[in-house]
């Protein structure tokens, strides 16, 4: 009773939102602070609003495409201003329905608008708009303070103006050339959605594919796709140099020692994100912390007992599925002492471009390289009817999984529907269910789900052999040919 408050929660974005929650569910009284916006990076400047640029995207795509489906539609024009429109509309909806204050103070939770830091390890100055200043304490502390787009020190940068995910949605015009630096999820997504929107995108990477955390060849299908798109790509290339110049901007770079020069109306620096942990003052709390965020265990708890951290603030995930996850860890061990732990073998993760690229679980690299015995089983899309029928047959699907047992380590998919695909595949890792008992479910048909149990079926065909047949067609007097088992490649 000492205490002003059960629960203090710094942030409220994904993770401070679930934190908060959860606390008042469980009668703490709580406190949430947050110096901009509820909703955070999610609802303004990240997962929000580039799906529903994607979205806007994905339909002059197709428009544009209609003739393959025997459907003529011409003069398809592009009202930026109206996009943006759009996406601000969206964005606003969510925060209506779901992050505006009004419904966590129904709860109970005080919410505060200004920024927390510590003056000790058991209090929090509030600073407001004004300058206003409080000092609480609580029994209980939250950092959820999420991240920020990562710049690099790019000779020359600091004169460009040049754009991130948190500036992006806020542009008026389409520029008709686009440079993006990274070819990782933001810039894979924005590229892809832009060049449909009719900017010509360039997109930089150091490394020599995109997407380096998934599956090399999914990924190489991915890029063939975007590129037939009209996606250009310079790869395995070093920025030497950024400079703003009359009509936009030029970029100097280095591809196996040749320099040559780029130009676009517009950059996107899209080269990862920084955990948030700046005028938190963690030293006055001694909350360790490193480059890559705040330094926690596996119940999300700091070195101090009573602090604890949730989401991209801690550098350990950077997707708004794993802050949920993580504040929930945090919370119910904090509170009411459930040894939950984070989750790190079913993690999945999604891009969003066109194919979807999702995957959960260990890689096949990752297996390779730590000698456990796997068997991989894949599925194209080009057999899933639904994807036919769509128009979408560009994918593959990748199961590893043990060859007696069927359980599965890991499953990547490229394909429409990946992000909804992989969940059945978490499902089934989380719960112990085996490709047996995947194959042996039925699913609907024709849908997108059916094509990830007829993956899972490679696994019977995998453990057929032609000596097991042999016997069956001896016991029961059958007369037809036995199947070639010798393919290693065949797919039933």
């Amino acid at each position: 009773m000492k205490y002003d408050y059960d629960a203090i929660v710094i942030g409220g974005g994904a993770a401070g939102l679930t934190t908060s929650g959860i606390a008042a569910n469980f009668g703490a009284k709580t406190i949430m602070i947050e110096k901009e916006k509820l909703g955070g990076d999610c609802t303004w400047t990240g997962c929000i609003p580039s799906k529903t640029l994607i979205k806007a995207a994905s339909v002059v795509h197709q428009m544009n495409k209609s003739e393959a489906y025997g459907v003529g539609v011409s003069g398809v024009e592009i009202d930026t201003a109206r996009v943006m429109k759009h996406i601000d509309h969206v964005r606003r909806e969510v925060y209506e329905d779901a992050d505006r204050p009004e419904i966590f103070e129904e709860m109970g939770i005080e919410v505060v608008s200004g920024r927390g830091e510590f003056t000790s390890a058991r209090e929090v100055k509030i600073t407001d708009s004004t300058g206003a200043e409080r000092t609480i304490s609580g029994r209980y502390i939250f950092l959820c303070t999420g991240s920020s787009a990562m710049v690099p020190p790019i000779p020359g940068l600091d004169g460009v103006d040049y754009l991130t995910n948190d500036s992006l949605f806020e542009i008026e015009d389409l520029p008709n050339k686009l440079i993006i630096v990274g070819a990782g999820p933001i810039g894979i997504e924005m590229a892809q959605s832009f060049n449909r929107l009719g900017t010509e995108v360039n997109v930089i990477d150091m490394a020599p594919g995109i997407l380096s955390n998934d599956d090399p060849e999914l990924t190489a299908m991915l890029k063939e796709s975007l590129e037939r798109e009209g996606v250009q790509f310079t790869l395995s290339a070093s920025v030497e140099r950024i400079d703003q110049s009359e009509n936009g901007v030029v970029a100097e770079v280095s591809v196996d020692g040749e320099r040559k020069k780029i130009t676009a109306d517009r950059i996107l620096i899209a080269t990862g994100r920084k955990a948030n942990t700046g005028g938190l003052n963690l030293e006055a709390a001694g909350v360790k912390y490193s480059k890559r965020g705040i330094t926690i265990n596996d119940k999300c708890r700091t070195n101090q007992r009573h602090i604890y951290a949730a989401g991209d603030v801690t550098g350990r995930y950077q997707f708004t599925h794993m802050s949920e996850h993580m504040a929930k860890v945090a919370a119910t061990s904090a509170l009411i002492k459930v040894p939950m732990k984070i989750d790190h073998k079913h993690v999945p993760w999604a891009t969003y471009c066109d194919p979807e690229l999702a995957h959960v679980g260990a890689t096949e690299k990752e297996l390779i390289e730590k000698g456990v015995s796997f068997e991989t089983y894949r599925f194209p899309f080009s057999k899933i009817d639904r994807a036919i029928t769509d128009g979408a047959t560009t994918g593959l699907i990748k199961i590893y999984g043990k060859k007696w047992s069927g359980k599965v380590l890991g499953a990547s998919v490229l394909g429409a529907h990946a992000g909804e695909m992989i969940s059945q595949y978490a499902l089934a890792m989380k719960n112990g269910v085996s490709l047996r008992d995947f194959a042996d479910t039925i699913h609907p048909y024709p849908s997108y789900g059916l094509g990830a149990r007829r993956a899972a079926d490679q696994w019977y065909i995998k453990n057929q052999s032609a000596t097991l047949v042999k016997w069956i067609k001896r016991i029961f007097r059958y007369r037809g040919e036995i199947p070639d088992y010798s393919d290693p490649n065949r797919i039933v």
